[in-house]
């Protein structure tokens, strides 16, 4: 990687603890040998070099780090949707608008237990089918509502990748950090937490500006360090539309190093913020300690995100990176 970018990485820092689950060595396993060589095996049969990608990704190490405390069983459908969120980002990378609709349809459809078996028909609908059943072992409707919404998000931000992508235009800085804010796919898990905490927080707590602002926060700071880490990628493999460094570098015409160290200036803002909405919470009444925890919970996604991407090839060169086509002709 190079020196410059490795620098400006380096200077990225979170004040919060990083804690890893004690499960995600038997996760991974299970993610290698019963998801990827197993249950999903069909999807990449005659290609052991793309499995051998993607379980050097080590999806259930990064689940790991965000849900730190969680048992085995609920963080295995963590670990599932984390396996499910690379699968499906490679495939939407390449597809149509018509194409994304469908699958973003037909995804949140099985998901929201709207949809049969007899009437989808994209590649990953039994592992959704399955992560559903999953999560309605320890989710309430209204938890599985919110992450749903979040799924929404995601899917509204890969169309919004594909209209600049296709039309080889960069957004502006404030625009590119929104589409990136939701198809960073991170808002899902956090609505996930409750899963973790085993706490059903009130609608009235999630709704609360102090904390989607919170979450907003926590997300917009994982981007610029993401898109730091992966902009020599990103240019690689024409991804740079809506990279957040390369929407820096061009809409203020300066040199790529410099982007980055605005990048890094928009995230410790974004830290300044964060710090004090959580040291000056509002007043939740009876469930003051268990929104602490919930904000505390989400601060560690952060520590956790950047340890773990850190060793990892798929975010720091475009070796750990499935071949484009070989994806597009095994899940479109």
């Amino acid at each position: 990687m190079n020196t410059a970018i490795t620098s400006v990485l380096s200077q990225f820092h979170y004040p919060f603890p990083m804690l890893k689950n004690p499960f995600a060595g038997i996760l991974q396993e299970m993610t290698e040998q019963h998801w990827i060589d197993g249950e999903y095996l069909a999807l990449y049969e005659n290609d052991p070099l793309t499995r051998k990608k993607y379980k050097m990704t080590r999806t259930a190490h990064i689940a790991s780090q965000w849900f730190p405390t969680a048992s085995a069983e609920r963080l295995k459908p963590v670990c599932r949707l984390m396996l499910w969120t690379l699968y499906n980002d490679d495939r939407c990378e390449e597809c149509s608008p018509q194409e994304l609709n469908q699958v973003r349809d037909q995804s949140l459809a099985i998901l929201a237990g709207t949809a049969s078996r007899n009437n989808t028909d994209i590649p990953l609908a039994g592992l959704l089918f399955t992560l559903r059943e999953e999560l309605a072992q320890f989710l309430p409707e209204a938890s599985m509502h919110r992450f749903i919404n979040g799924l929404q998000k995601y899917f509204d931000g890969l169309q919004q990748e594909l209209y600049y992508k296709a039309r080889k235009e960069f957004p502006s800085v404030e625009e590119c950090l929104a589409i990136r804010e939701n198809s960073l796919c991170l808002y899902p898990f956090l609505e996930l937490l409750d899963l973790e905490t085993e706490v059903m927080l009130p609608e009235f707590v999630h709704q609360h500006g102090a904390i989607q602002r919170l979450k907003a926060l926590a997300v917009r700071m994982m981007i610029c360090f993401n898109e730091v880490q992966s902009v020599l990628k990103d240019e690689a493999t024409g991804a740079v539309y809506y990279n957040v460094v390369k929407a820096i570098q061009h809409n203020r015409n300066i040199p790529l190093e410099a982007a980055c160290l605005e990048a890094l200036h928009i995230h410790n803002e974004y830290l300044r913020e964060f710090q004090y909405l959580q040291g000056f919470l509002p007043d939740f009444g009876t469930w003051q300690d268990a929104v602490t925890n919930r904000v505390h919970y989400i601060s560690m996604t952060l520590n956790g995100w950047k340890s773990i991407s850190s060793t990892l090839d798929r975010y720091n060169s475009i070796e750990g990176f499935p071949d484009v086509q070989t994806v597009k002709q095994s899940l479109g």
